[in-house]
């Protein structure tokens, strides 16, 4: 029998899914080949860890930690104090039992406890999710073993002693199943009529986006072609104002979990350009008409599109261009042309990783022999 691993590899990140989901892919991912492994997670508890780590199998600890409030700078009297606090936890966990090494997601859940593994000399490991690195990424990307880049565009906007231990790796998900599901056999499971031979998915994230379906509502009842479905995910918020637009050809739902049941049967999406959920439509070979959020952190949902549309994978839209009928013109253009539908789909495959979990995770374990 193995002997079990003495120590903890800690692994933080949060505050949105786009940074927590990443670690427990990487986390399933280093069981799968140590099964003898203790991991922990530190999160905040403000963040979304809050309400997702407790359903998971992972221990874990929740800390009193902020952001920096760059609008509102005086409110980072809090920053500090949560920081200060966070640190004396750590220190008292990684004394219980001591840290192997450390995995670093990004966003301002992370910031701590790398900080505290760069104090004490501990190996850490970062993820960056977007096309641009964030601001904890680019921090401690100088000391890092590695920093495992999700888009090979972020590379350049890591400082130049982070770059030379930059991997591309792409976005730790949920690959798609190795036998898949025929994408008119999955039309048919959502109740879609023979005749309709495409289909469309819609959606904005896991609380939907009011912009995207503003302009959705806008288009769908006249644009969509007649051979087209829909599947649109509003968001549970808005899910009462957009319910009456379901038909024979539309689905209107709110929630839509696992999303694998819809990437099954669709042929383009219609989505915000979140790092990780770009990832899994590239898994799928789905192209993409892309509508960066505005508010995103450094803007870095425009750097994503922009890199998928540079690649020919998507179609991007700002959303200031949503009400002059941007997204009509552009999913008119791709209703009559076919083969670009193809192409699109074909460099979607090309720039998907979907072994990113496990590539992540080997190299984890074998950089602290492990």
């Amino acid at each position: 029998m193995t002997m079990r691993t003495r120590g903890t590899f800690y692994i933080a990140g949060g505050g949105t899914g786009g940074h927590l989901y990443p670690g427990l892919a990487i986390a399933d991912a280093i069981i799968a080949q140590r099964p003898d492994m203790d991991i922990m997670f530190i999160g905040a508890r403000r963040g979304i860890e809050r309400t997702v780590l407790p359903t998971t199998r992972w221990r874990h600890e929740l800390l009193d930690l902020h952001p920096l409030y760059r609008a509102a700078p005086w409110k980072n009297w809090m920053t500090l104090r949560g920081f200060a606090s966070a640190w004396r936890r750590i220190s008292a966990l990684t004394n219980e039992s001591a840290a192997l090494g450390i995995l670093g997601t990004g966003g301002y859940a992370a910031g701590a406890l790398l900080a505290f593994g760069r104090a004490k000399n501990i190996p850490y490991f970062l993820q960056e999710q977007n096309a641009v690195a964030g601001l904890t990424v680019r921090t401690f990307s100088a000391g890092a073993r590695a920093t495992y880049l999700g888009f090979p565009e972020a590379r350049e906007s890591l400082p130049a002693a982070g770059r030379t231990r930059a991997l591309i790796t792409g976005n730790p998900i949920s690959p798609p199943p190795a036998q898949r599901v025929e994408r008119a056999v999955a039309r048919a499971q959502w109740g879609f009529a023979s005749h309709i031979d495409r289909v469309l998915l819609i959606f904005g994230g896991s609380q939907g986006s009011r912009a995207i379906n503003d302009a959705v509502a806008a288009w769908l009842p006249t644009g969509l072609a007649a051979n087209w479905g829909a599947i649109w995910v509003t968001g549970k918020a808005e899910h009462e104002r957009f319910v009456a637009h379901a038909n024979e050809r539309v689905r209107v739902i709110a929630y839509q979990q696992p999303m694998a049941e819809a990437y099954a049967a669709v042929d383009v999406a219609i989505s915000r350009a979140g790092a990780m959920s770009t990832a899994e439509l590239c898994a799928w070979g789905i192209p993409m008409v892309l509508i960066p959020l505005p508010t995103a952190a450094a803007d870095h949902q425009t750097q994503n599109a922009a890199a998928l549309a540079s690649s020919n994978v998507a179609i991007m839209i700002p959303q200031s261009d949503l009400a002059g009928g941007a997204l009509g013109q552009s999913m008119s253009t791709l209703a009559v042309d076919a083969s670009r539908l193809q192409r699109m789909g074909l460099a979607a495959v090309e720039r998907a990783r979907v072994d990113a979990a496990q590539v992540i995770a080997s190299h984890i374990l074998t950089s602290v022999n492990l």
